[in-house]
């Protein structure tokens, strides 16, 4: 366990983030075709190797999750990703489970599924070189929902998955992500968020989970995208403080924020807004798509411009450290940069 704490305080150190790249091959699919890229396993890794293999990425990122096919995937050199991340002093983590499906009695309604086999996968992954995994269930904020039995069902199996992970030896990433789709208002999602978190720390102190040996990844407390509702960072960083703070015990590693469909600078304006107010765990960033979307597409696919991919990813991990510092500038945000 004593490696899991230390693992766990890597992730959610004050000057690094974690860097999600852990798309599905469905998604990625999508995202490459929308980017004028073939929908092909090859581009697919190439992708994934532009990522990691960014100059300098190690100096804003602690790790990077990675699906279940690059991880099995290796660089043009010969490398196993786990390996070539160890080597350019990142960790390897793993998404681990298998998405959302209806839910039982639920119209509407989804749980996360991926728990049958999970003891032996996250064996092999750990033998694999894998530091850390990731579990995400989804909450969508809507008329009745989510209902009891949904917040139930998916914090019970992220319960499960974490106790699974330490006993594998990985951290576990817990993921409950209450989405910004739809007409809700911020404190609908203020109630829903502290609801969620208040329930999946209850499960995960009935299965004895070493709080202090797993990363929090939740949303942002933002209105909803079709609410109109306009809202300023601080409002936002205080509302969302407000909705952890009575729920996340004090000896919980630390939290990691999705981004959640933000746009790479109200992610980042709203994690500098964050990082000012004193909490009791650190506070870091988890981002996925406000950090790739931009490299995809300065990419285009094109290997000579590996480069200008990586320069795109480069300045958004800088932009989001900046934030860390609390002092992000969406003005300067083209001058930020690793290296």
């Amino acid at each position: 366990m004593k490696d899991m704490t230390k693992t766990a305080a890597t992730l959610v150190r004050s000057d690094r983030g974690i860097l999600a790249a852990d798309e599905s091959i469905s998604t990625m699919n999508k995202r490459l075709t929308a980017a004028g890229i073939p929908a092909a396993e090859e581009n697919r890794r190439a992708y994934r190797e532009m990522l990691v293999t960014t100059p300098g990425l190690n100096e804003g990122a602690s790790g990077v999750i990675l699906c279940d096919e690059t991880f099995r995937q290796r660089l043009r050199d010969g490398r196993a990703f786990p390996e070539a991340m160890a080597d350019l002093g990142l960790l390897a983590g793993i998404k681990v489970d298998t998405g959302a499906r209806p839910l039982a009695g639920a119209p509407g309604e989804t749980v996360t599924e991926g728990l049958d086999g999970l003891r032996e996968r996250l064996t092999e992954y750990a033998g694999l070189g894998a530091a850390f995994a990731k579990w995400r269930a989804v909450f969508r904020i809507g008329d009745g929902v989510p209902s009891w039995r949904s917040v139930r069902a998916d914090t019970h199996a992220l319960a499960r998955y974490a106790c699974l992970c330490h006993e594998a030896g990985i951290v576990p990433i817990v993921e409950p992500e209450v989405l910004m789709d739809g007409p809700h208002t911020l404190d609908q999602c203020s109630a829903v968020t502290a609801a969620v978190g208040l329930t999946l720390f209850s499960e995960l102190r009935d299965y004895e989970v070493a709080l202090d040996a797993i990363v929090l990844k939740p949303n942002m407390v933002v209105p909803g995208t079709e609410s109109g509702q306009a809202t300023g960072p601080h409002e936002i960083a205080a509302r969302t403080v407000d909705a952890f703070k009575d729920v996340v015990p004090e000896q919980t590693a630390g939290i990691a924020f999705l981004s959640g469909g933000q746009s790479p600078d109200a992610a980042a304006t709203n994690l500098a807004a964050l990082r000012k107010i004193k909490t009791p765990w650190p506070l870091t960033f988890s981002f996925g798509r406000a950090l790739v979307q931009p490299a995809l597409t300065a990419w285009r696919g094109d290997a000579g411009r590996v480069a200008d991919g990586q320069r795109a990813l480069s300045n958004r991990v800088a932009c989001n450290l900046a934030a860390l510092r609390g002092g992000y500038r969406p003005a300067d945000a083209k001058s930020y940069a690793l290296t």
